[in-house]
């Protein structure tokens, strides 16, 4: 039996929701964060030194990170319909998105969420300092960054309905966590169609429900 260890509110949600979607059983094992720091609990660093989420255990085998949580599962679920043919034009758009969604994704997506938070974890009396350097690191910066990676996304679902071709797969698992992250911070607009559209077809799928249902309150849902 597959043991996730689950992070509220965190992208292990996607391993919940992968393994809904191949039907496989598993178990979950959950963690709250810190309502203050929003780090994820000590007890997590007894499964993997980094304490963070998500991991996963299967038998004798930890798998860390998300990336390759889903390619060990593709591997040990290779009948699951959630990959395409390899040597595919489609296969290669699929490895691409699979990487890129934890890669260049996710890293303006925290730089957002670290700067932002910086002014109020600061001192009084440097506050206002602090608050002028974040302001100017996210406007001249970081929010930048993330239009421009918004305005990818629509256009490559403008391409197909799914980020790897006309077929779901696990790359649109992994992505979902960037655009739903990106649209909790400041929601889609008219001129991101596609972008919205995803999200409310993934949203409805039974599976994310069931995923859900397992994994507790999700905020970004």
């Amino acid at each position: 039996m597959i043991v996730v260890h689950h992070l509220n509110n965190s992208r292990s949600q996607r391993v919940l929701w992968l393994l809904e979607e191949m039907g496989a059983p598993y178990e979950v094992k959950r963690y709250e964060r810190d309502a203050r720091t929003m780090l994820a609990p000590p007890e997590l660093r007894a499964i993997h030194p980094l304490g963070k989420s998500p991991v996963i255990q299967d038998g004798d085998v930890i798998v860390a990170e998300t990336g390759a949580i889903v390619e060990y599962l593709l591997e040990t679920h290779a009948h699951s319909g959630l990959r395409p043919v390899p040597g595919t034009p489609e296969a290669r758009r699929f490895t691409y998105w699979l990487h890129y969604a934890e890669g260049s994704a996710m890293t303006p997506l925290l730089l957002k969420l670290v700067f932002g938070a910086l002014p109020n974890r600061s001192p009084g009396l440097v506050r206002p300092v602090v608050k002028a350097i974040s302001g100017k690191a996210q406007s001249g910066f970081i929010d930048p960054q993330i239009a421009a990676h918004t305005a990818y996304w629509e256009a490559e679902l403008a391409r197909s309905a799914w980020f790897a071709g006309d077929q779901f797969s696990a790359a649109d698992i992994m992505m979902s966590f960037p655009l739903e992250a990106a649209s909790s911070r400041a929601p889609f607009g008219p001129d991101k169609p596609n972008a919205t559209a995803f999200l409310k077809t993934i949203h409805a799928r039974p599976a994310y429900q069931r995923a859900l249902e397992r994994g507790g309150p999700y905020a970004y849902a």
